[in-house]
């Protein structure tokens, strides 16, 4: 298994028994309406029912409630909360306290994102994206990936956008990120994953050298 490893816009329990015995550390579940991959959160418990435990369960969010976060994250067996509107540090924290491992999206666009990752709090985990798109997420946008590793000295970081099997390698070369996400460039169709580009993306994985900060989608063990 790569813990690094995450596939997200899961939304059929077979295709994340497939991504999981296929070696993928993190599964994502989006509840965003706007997304064609939304999902309840009673459907994201039944699709992942029984994973192994060291298996991350990151449900996608933006700008919800915290206590809405906190109860879907609660039926729907989360580990984790990816944020991927303006929440606040308070909203942060108040998952954290709650026991969630909290991952912050940061848009590379028009943003200071060396400073915008120093002012998180402590534990929160950072993915880097394009910020082009109207849906949570890299929306399949390959960008330079290099913006990112202003971040690689000081931080554990992932990035997403435009991640495919071909380009993994490139991507973490130019990045140096710990962690790396795909959705779209995966799939069949929306919400539907095509098992040779899950395979694939899993063996581009393999070749990678091992990152010098490893980033946990389930938090620092």
């Amino acid at each position: 298994m790569f813990p690094f490893l995450k596939i997200c816009g899961i939304t059929r329990r077979e295709d994340a028994l497939f991504c999981a015995e296929a070696g993928a550390g993190a599964l994502g579940a989006v509840f965003y309406p706007r997304s064609p991959r939304n999902v309840t959160a009673e459907q994201a418990r039944d699709i992942f029912a029984d994973l192994p435990a060291d298996i991350a369960r990151v449900g996608i969010f933006v700008n919800r409630a915290t206590d809405e976060i906190i109860l879907v994250a609660r039926t729907a067996t989360l580990t984790t909360v990816q944020l991927h509107g303006e929440e606040s540090t308070a909203d942060i924290l108040a998952l954290q306290s709650a026991g969630l491992h909290v991952v912050k999206v940061l848009k590379t666009t028009g943003r200071d994102l060396l400073a915008y990752a120093q002012a998180l709090p402590a534990g929160t985990g950072i993915l880097v994206e394009c910020g082009r798109g109207d849906l949570p997420g890299g929306n399949a946008a390959a960008w330079d990936w290099a913006d990112a590793a202003i971040l690689a000295d000081n931080f554990s970081f992932g990035i997403a956008g435009g991640i495919a099997p071909d380009n993994l390698a490139a991507a973490a070369r130019a990045s140096r990120a710990g962690g790396f996400d795909a959705s779209s460039s995966l799939e069949a169709a929306p919400g539907i994953k095509d098992k040779a580009s899950v395979l694939a993306y899993v063996q581009a994985a393999a070749q990678l050298p091992l990152p010098a900060q490893p980033f946990f989608w389930k938090g620092p063990p």
